[in-house]
């Protein structure tokens, strides 16, 4: 039987609140949350699948752990085609991105990777199609005006008011949001991790 204090920790190194309440949500409350802070810079070439997958698997390596826990790091990226969208910093970002998506479809790449205690890495790529609407000027100019694109792949946030611009959606709304939760329990649980302890210690918390 797994205690307290026998219990692995969960390490987040996300510093994303989003990733934090989406684990919450799930039942899962982060022991402490330590960032990993990588390059992460595109390679030449690089889609945006394989480059979301890469940065949570260096993230997850990069940081370093402890004996008695398990490192969890995600990175989403948003991608038209072959293209990557970027960490929008600026309006004229969020504008690029806004046109660019409207009236059509965009794919959101979420890697998730859990490094166990001794060191072994498992990682997973999840894959959610979004179909935005036509937006107007006006819509757009609303948009920018609520500051909800900034640093946000992609240039917008789901779970705000983008939510409203949305035809279709194919995949995991979770993983756009930032985590995918059905996939990051599985993962955490193939790599030892007690998930069904911690949530029953949650719910009777």
């Amino acid at each position: 039987m797994t205690t307290a204090a026998s219990r692995p920790r969960l390490i987040l190194a996300s510093a994303s609140p989003r990733r934090r309440d989406l684990l919450r949500q799930a039942g899962l409350e982060p022991d402490c949350i330590e960032p990993t802070h990588i390059d992460e810079s595109e390679i030449p070439g690089e889609l945006p699948g394989p480059l979301a997958l890469r940065l949570a698997q260096e993230k997850a390596a990069a940081h370093a752990g402890a004996a008695d826990g398990f490192v969890l790091a995600a990175d989403t990226v948003v991608g038209v085609g072959r293209r990557v969208l970027p960490k929008t910093e600026t309006e004229d970002e969020a504008r690029r991105c806004l046109e660019l998506m409207s009236g059509r479809s965009h794919r959101v790449y979420t890697g998730i990777a859990v490094k166990a205690p001794d060191g072994q890495l498992t990682s997973r790529l999840v894959e959610t199609r979004v179909k935005f609407k036509r937006l107007s000027e006006p819509e757009i100019l609303a948009y920018l005006a609520s500051g909800e694109w900034q640093g946000k792949a992609g240039g917008y946030a789901i779970q705000g008011m983008a939510g409203g611009y949305i035809i279709n959606l194919i995949g995991s709304f979770t993983g756009v949001v930032g985590l995918p939760l059905y996939e990051t329990i599985n993962l955490l649980t193939g790599a030892g991790f007690p998930v069904l302890t911690r949530q029953g210690e949650a719910e009777s918390a």
